[in-house]
């Protein structure tokens, strides 16, 4: 009785991890799945106490105690099998074009999953019946007086023992996926969690064997809860120390925005005297033709800051960015003409690959612009002086309502570890640079309901991709 007591209260433990863990991952859709893995974990533990109350209840009500509680481990293969599926689809974003991550791709789909499901509910239910447990014989204690109940198994038990087997090859198979991750926080909990389900359930397969007993698996479940736990308060820390940071960011810009609608207002005194100079040079009749093009090319870039002045006053007025059907192909035709004199000057080749005849999408064109724009100009930079191939492509392609724009260059690449930070405010790895460029990027982009993140980088150059929708969306 006092063992089955202590072995309950172990199983209490990772409920109470599965209510930290639904805090951390709340609006995620790996936050239900992880709290019903860990009730599984508990209902598993509950499946081993009921074996110890031997003298407490009858033997068929143990029996039918225990057939309950194994819906814990059963059903743990289809719930890993869809924290995996959902890591996958919505985290797994920089996945490589290889043969294992393809069978990946090929195997944890919702096919599969459906099937997974099935699968359990039949192997469930085979254990309710004879066929998987026939009934409970009584064991010893090793060096104890207590005796406690251990499952007689039916004909069809080895579909149980296979499909325990299925649950540690997902869960191998998942730990893998973790490193493909690209948020830290995801990445680091993740990995941990994969790995310390896979040593609890290797512990957890020595309690078919009568003589060892059926502890192992809550020795198990205490280091398990022990090292989640430590990892679960490490993230968390990192997290407040992150936001906090986010804080003091948010400060500075929040003092940049009222400089910023200073500077807007002399930037377009300025303006005046450009654009009225530029059309004095376009009626001089002794300007060569060279001469009006780049004229034309000074008013054009004239035009591209005034109308950006413009949004940014409103948006600094009204908070917010009208936004219209637009040609995606045009706005990066405009942006590689206006940084057409910069990758000359740097030797760069910039390529435009249109898939599509037109791309139209619902954004604003002169904020987007400016995001090609900052991104062409940092690509540029990032291209050491020595390096043989200069060369930025952009291409597009559609995936259901989404288009993902893939900006890839020849430069010196970015350090993983900086892959996030590049977008932080005033965080920058150049010796002039102020760390604003991809932060207003990531901004624009996020405004537009879009993502941009890295995707691959390395010493040969760096792949940014860019996800807008392509129609109207609602407000949030």
């Amino acid at each position: 009785m006092i063992i089955s007591f202590l072995i309950a209260i172990i199983g209490i433990i990772p409920v109470v991890l599965a209510i930290s863990v639904l805090k951390l991952y709340s609006g995620s859709k790996l936050a239900i799945p992880l709290l019903l893995y860990m009730l599984s974990i508990s209902l598993w533990q509950l499946d081993i106490a009921v074996l110890y109350l031997k003298g407490t209840f009858s033997k068929e009500v143990i029996l039918w105690l225990f057939k309950i509680f194994r819906a814990g481990t059963t059903f743990m293969v289809p719930l890993v099998f869809y924290i995996a599926y959902i890591t996958l689809k919505n985290h797994a974003f920089n996945l490589k074009n290889t043969l294992f991550n393809r069978f990946l791709l090929f195997v944890f789909n919702r096919k599969f999953l459906v099937f997974s499901c099935i699968w359990s509910t039949i192997i469930y239910l085979i254990n309710m019946t004879e066929f998987g447990i026939s009934g409970l014989q009584d064991f010893k204690v090793t060096n104890s007086n207590s005796y406690y109940y251990f499952p007689q198994y039916g004909p069809l038990h080895f579909l149980y023992i296979i499909h325990i087997v299925s649950f540690i090859i997902f869960v191998a198979f998942s730990y893998m996926i973790t490193k493909n991750l690209q948020n830290k926080y995801y990445k680091d909990f993740l990995s941990t969690f994969f790995l310390c389900s896979f040593l609890l359930f290797v512990s957890g397969l020595i309690n078919f064997s009568p003589e060892t007993g059926a502890l192992y698996s809550s020795l198990g479940v205490i280091i398990f809860s022990v090292i989640i736990v430590f990892s679960f308060v490490r993230i968390n820390t990192m997290m407040t120390v992150n936001y906090n940071h986010l804080i003091e960011r948010q400060k500075k810009l929040d003092y940049t925005g009222n400089l910023t609608a200073s500077l807007v207002h002399e930037v377009k005194n300025s303006l005046v005297v450009v654009n009225g100079y530029s059309k004095l040079l376009s009626e001089l009749e002794t300007l060569p033709k060279q001469g009006h093009k780049m004229n034309g090319m000074i008013y054009t870039a004239a035009q591209q800051i005034n109308e950006l002045t413009q949004n940014y006053m409103k948006f600094i007025k009204y908070n917010s960015i009208d936004y219209k059907m637009v040609d995606l192909n045009l706005i990066i035709d405009n942006a590689i003409e206006l940084t057409e004199e910069l990758s000359k000057d740097k030797s760069v080749e910039v390529s435009f690959e249109k898939k599509y005849k037109t791309l139209k999408a619902h954004v604003n064109q002169t904020y987007l612009k400016q995001v090609f724009i900052n991104l062409i100009k940092n690509s540029i930079e990032a291209i050491p002086k020595d390096r043989t191939i200069r060369k930025i492509t952009i291409s597009t392609y559609v995936e259901a309502d989404m288009i993902h724009i893939n900006v890839i260059d020849t430069g010196k690449g970015i350090p993983i570890e900086n892959w996030e930070t590049i977008f932080d405010p005033f965080t920058s790895y150049k010796i002039e640079g102020m760390g604003l460029g991809l932060p207003f990027v990531k901004k624009i982009i996020f405004e537009h309901r879009g993502d941009i993140q890295v995707v691959d980088s390395n010493s040969n150059g760096t792949n940014l991709q860019i996800v807008l929708p392509q129609y109207a969306f609602s407000d949030f």
